[in-house]
């Protein structure tokens, strides 16, 4: 799920699926070529989860990182990195839940002991699960496991994630703490077959999603008239909605839009931000249309962003910098007027993100990363322009690398007047 402005924005979309308002049902629109709702043409199946073979997997992996980087064991806190090794499927809150990796042998996971079965249920990998009750120290507990295990000396790594009074709780009692050198971002950050085939789904139903709920945009919708209907066309196909943000006229111009009221009218711009999940990974896919008839500016600007999508799609090769996208759209969107640089108008983000179990992950197509992309690696291709005061056009389709260079998890759209095609 999105945190901060842009889940805040998009939650009222994805709040429930209630009845949509009479004057939006019986809104008419015109000039928008789009495809008949295809609302009864599900995904034939979706791939299976993530096996307890490739977490273990994972864990030799990041095992024998940690023993290279000289650490002694790694601690991962409940969110996507615990998933990613483990299966436990948790939220953060106040009583810790985590899991310790030795570099040598089982892991451990930690948690309440009332949230014992409710933990077993989703862990996938042999651990030994220890818990805590309310009056105890959950890191006394990991300080003491950590002085019976004889998987050598050294450093506890911690993931990037993990807040700060669980660090400093370790450390408090002695516990050598320290980053986790990047083992954990060397897992993730390419993707198994596996991996790929579950976020190929989630793109395929998304993209059948907005087929579905494309026609049925119509003057006098809402954000939350519209995500609704997106919402509901992604669960039924079997996902999970992570965030709906739709942004209307002058809010398009902001991208992660704006708390103003907002409804569809015609001649101005419908920016449709959506994404869902399937088995915990995500899709993140973008789509800009306008209601009626469109200006030539309005036009000339969906035309050039069209153009840095492909741009940035021909740039990413397997050895190629990954910031070397983003500086190949910044230098064509420059010549057009737009910027410099990340300047308004024009294009005030990075031109692509890191994609997985999170929906924002490295790596980042960005100016001065220097990462070289490789095979697995997985990314958002999305070099919108805003224009303050206006509108602004986001076409974001996701990216996985393969050997013999990059391939669209979704087609981006060939015309302004067919934006769900």
């Amino acid at each position: 799920m999105l945190t901060g402005r842009r889940a805040f924005l998009g939650m009222a979309a994805t709040a429930g699926m209630l009845a949509l308002r009479p004057s939006a049902l019986i809104a008419q629109t015109s000039g928008v070529a789009l495809p008949s709702p295809k609302t009864s043409t599900p995904v034939a199946s979706l791939p299976p989860p993530i096996s307890s073979a490739e977490r273990m997997q994972r864990i030799a992996k990041v095992q024998g990182l940690m023993r290279a980087a000289g650490l002694k064991a790694l601690l991962v806190e409940a969110g996507t990195s615990l998933v990613y090794f483990t299966g436990v499927q948790w939220w953060r809150s106040e009583r810790l839940t985590a899991a310790l990796i030795p570099a040598e042998g089982a892991p451990l996971i930690v948690t309440p002991e009332f949230e014992e079965p409710s933990i077993r249920e989703s862990l996938k990998i042999p651990a030994e699960v220890r818990v805590w009750n309310e009056h105890q120290n959950p890191e006394a507990l990991i300080a003491d496991w950590l002085k019976t295990q004889g998987s050598g000396s050294g450093p506890v790594g911690v993931e990037e994630t993990v807040r700060f009074f669980v660090f400093d709780g370790l450390r408090a009692l002695g516990v050598e703490t320290r980053g986790d050198a990047g083992v954990v971002r060397a897992c993730r950050v390419t993707k198994s077959p596996a991996e790929i085939a579950l976020m190929q789904a989630a793109s395929d139903i998304t993209i059948a999603a907005y087929r579905e709920t494309g026609p049925q945009i119509a003057r006098g919708m809402t954000p939350s008239d519209i995500g609704k209907i997106m919402s509901a066309a992604m669960t039924k196909r079997g996902a999970v909605p992570e965030f709906t943000l739709i942004l209307l006229g002058e809010a398009s111009a902001y991208p992660h839009g704006s708390g103003k009221p907002q409804e569809v009218r015609p001649g101005e711009v419908v920016l449709m931000d959506c994404g869902c999940s399937v088995e915990g990974y995500q899709s993140d896919i973008s789509r800009t249309m306008v209601m009626g008839e469109a200006t030539k500016r309005q036009r000339e600007v969906w035309e050039l962003v069209h153009r840095g999508q492909q741009i940035a799609f021909e740039t990413v090769h397997v050895g190629t910098p990954a910031g070397a996208a983003d500086d190949a759209v910044r230098a064509v969107y420059e010549k057009a007027g737009f910027g410099p640089g990340y300047k308004l108008p024009g294009t005030s983000h990075r031109t692509g993100h890191g994609i997985g179990l999170d929906v924002h992950e490295p790596i980042y197509l960005v100016h001065g990363e220097t990462t070289r992309l490789a095979p697995g690696m997985c990314f958002s291709d999305e070099p919108g322009i805003y224009i303050p005061g206006s509108f602004g056009v986001r076409l974001e389709d996701c990216i996985h690398m393969t050997a013999t260079g990059p391939k669209w998890f979704s087609t981006p759209p060939s015309s302004l007047d067919a934006p769900f095609a």
